[in-house]
């Protein structure tokens, strides 16, 4: 089926570019959504009117997620989790906690199916780095450390953890050092 996309889509195209898709995909998901229409003469010409108008509206979304990855980009959280002894986790931290910590943390309205992990669930203590997809072409990266609930360890940047005693002995050895 030949549609009309009425915003960019990544595979498909941008604005104004005709597609050809499967039926299901256009009469369950595009159409119905309002991100195509289907590509007949009258709808072409009806589309060449409206351009400025979804062009604009799309430059407004775009600039709407670019707002939202200012916010969270860069941000540092830390999670405190059960974990065994060799700092595996007893469950796992996924997308849902993740988003809900950095709603937490910086007051934004991220949802669970923003946050990109293609490895799968976080399941060992360490130090993470998160893909944010805002929509639109925009993203975002955040930092996620994953320490034993309680503890006062903290996470190198190799991704170890560290212990809050031997953190405290580095401390001390490079403050004897620096005498």
């Amino acid at each position: 089926m030949n549609v009309i996309l009425l915003e960019k889509m990544g595979n498909l195209g941008g604005i104004g570019d005709q597609a050809d898709v499967k039926a299901g995909f256009a009469r369950n998901f595009l159409f119905p959504q309002g991100k195509a229409i289907p590509a007949t003469k009258r709808n072409m010409e009806e589309f060449e009117g409206r351009r400025a108008e979804l062009m604009a509206a799309h430059d407004a979304n775009v600039a709407e997620a670019q707002k939202r990855a200012d916010v969270v980009n860069g941000v540092e959280l830390r999670i405190e989790v059960n974990a065994s002894d060799e700092g595996r986790l007893f469950g796992s931290i996924g997308t849902r906690e993740i988003a809900d910590a950095i709603n937490a943390q910086v007051g934004s309205e991220l949802t669970k199916s923003e946050v990109l992990m293609p490895t799968g669930a976080i399941r060992d203590l360490g130090h993470y780095t998160v893909a944010l997809d805002l929509g639109f072409e925009v993203g975002a990266k955040v930092t996620v450390a994953v320490v034993a609930l309680g503890s006062e360890a903290g996470v190198s940047a190799d991704g170890s953890v560290i212990d809050a005693l031997d953190a405290e002995a580095a401390a001390g050895e490079d403050d004897s050092a620096a005498e």
